[in-house]
């Protein structure tokens, strides 16, 4: 079953660019896991609004598992820490237009 997830992320004060930088090496991991980056956007992160929306979307539960505990992904872990105040994960259907 395929999984489809909306990502959003807010940086830490003045950290929005080291958030997109961890971002650009994790999400380059997707591939190996059957994940892909549908869409990528940055925002302004003002007024309570994200830093970072994505879609992603996996070929199947056990590649996300799998993205999940890469232990390269988790070896960042400070990085993240340092760069990203707060994540909300939401499971979406994506339309195909």
């Amino acid at each position: 079953m395929t999984v489809q997830l909306c990502v959003l992320l807010w940086a830490r004060p003045g950290a929005a660019a080291a958030l997109a930088a961890y971002e650009d090496k994790v999400l380059s991991l997707l591939g190996e896991h059957g994940g892909r980056v549908v869409q990528r956007a940055r925002a302004d992160g003002r007024e309570g609004r994200p830093d970072e929306i994505q879609l992603i979307e996996f070929a199947t539960q056990d590649g996300y598992d799998g993205f999940m505990a890469d232990g390269r992904r988790t070896a960042l872990a400070n990085e993240r820490d340092a760069a990203v105040a707060r994540t909300d994960l939401y499971p979406v259907e994506l339309s195909r237009a």
